[in-house]
């Protein structure tokens, strides 16, 4: 079994809660942290912007990496919104074989 670790990045808390929450409760992530205020420098548009956003990161399956992406997609306000997955190369087996329970099988 594969399992990955999913980051994205919301304009605000609340925003970043209903994604993971969603994912959660649909099995698609066995659970996720939220960073509130972190500060993130990109380029956009040929502009240097800096800004306080919240992190995600969701703990799922490499088989469920599509529909998560698709998930977070729809709910996501970014025009393109930051989706990640690195893969998670180790883990204690209590808790790899709880991530694995609390997530849906893939379809």
């Amino acid at each position: 079994m594969t399992y990955i670790q999913v980051i994205t990045t919301t304009e605000t808390k609340e925003q970043a809660q209903a994604i993971v929450r969603h994912l959660v409760e649909k099995g698609l992530a066995a659970c996720a942290q939220i960073l509130d205020a972190v500060e993130s420098t990109y380029r956009w548009k040929e502009k240097i912007e800096t800004a306080r956003e919240t992190m995600c990161l969701i703990k799922t399956r490499n088989d469920l990496y599509p529909q998560v992406e698709a998930a977070i997609k729809k709910r996501h306000p970014y025009e393109t919104p930051e989706i990640i997955a690195l893969p998670i190369l180790h883990g204690s087996d209590d808790y790899l074989k709880w991530l694995d329970g609390s997530l849906r099988r893939s379809l």
